[in-house]
């Protein structure tokens, strides 16, 4: 028989410009394989944080959010609370829904913590994280949980990081861990990468891309040319993924 609305639980995915997301996709044939029929994954594509609240006040059965770009830090003032680590971070991609309370955590972290360890090797003792956005502040939080010192790389060097141009052969030989925040190869824009100096990458340094959309971005492709081991953000999302359900049927 057919749900109605009002007997579906809903989910979905808060962001902008989401149409591409694999949110969706993973969670509606998760749905399916588990003969859920009563649950409902959704993107909710907004332009303006500040539609955060309508969403939450006309979504009935709203269980469970997850948070994309450019939304993970904005959202956090208009939830009830953070879990510690999440309130550490200071960026949520995934939002609880009980009895009205919206409660924000982050699994970003332990997404990228999972798929990151089996990469590393011994050489890898210094970070080099491209981008400031909300994903930046999980990978740092991983990092120093793992005792790899780091630094943040942008435009204006900001969070005491280096700007791009500042990047040179002797920090290129120091910092083998390379880890792509920023938004730059997403799909359909596949020949945007970070600019960085490839020409200084060798066998000993690892990329990671936090985007999983083209499979291998410009990004890794310039480091797997230099024989740097490479791995894309998709065992990323799918981790964090289950974290979120996880959370989300606790």
């Amino acid at each position: 028989m057919e749900k109605t609305e009002k007997d579906l639980l809903r989910f979905g995915l808060l962001g902008k410009n989401i149409s591409y997301s694999f949110s969706r996709g993973y969670f509606n044939e998760k749905f399916k394989a588990l003969k859920l029929e009563d649950h409902r994954y959704e993107n909710f594509d907004i332009e303006s944080i500040e539609k955060f609240n309508t969403i939450v006040e006309n979504t009935p059965n709203l269980k469970g959010l997850n948070v994309t770009i450019p939304y993970k830090e904005a959202v956090i003032p208009f939830l009830d609370e953070l879990e510690p680590s999440a309130k550490i971070i200071g960026a949520v991609n995934t939002i609880k829904v009980e009895k009205g309370k919206l409660t924000g955590y982050n699994t970003d972290a332990y997404g990228f913590q999972k798929s990151l360890e089996p990469f590393l090797k011994k050489q890898h003792k210094k970070a080099l994280i491209l981008g400031t956005g909300g994903a930046s502040k999980a990978i740092a939080f991983i990092l120093k949980e793992l005792n790899i010192s780091y630094r943040f790389v942008s435009r204006s060097g900001k969070n005491s990081g280096f700007t791009y141009e500042a990047l040179n052969p002797e920090i290129m030989s120091d910092y083998l861990l390379i880890i792509n925040c920023s938004p730059l190869g997403t799909f359909p824009n596949i020949e945007d990468k970070p600019q960085i100096p490839y020409e200084t990458i060798t066998q000993d340094h690892l990329f990671f891309d936090l985007i999983y959309n083209p499979e291998k971005t410009t990004f890794l492709k310039e480091g797997e040319i230099k024989g740097a081991t490479i791995c894309n953000g998709l065992k990323m999302l799918e981790l964090q993924a289950e974290k979120s359900w996880e959370i989300w049927n606790s």
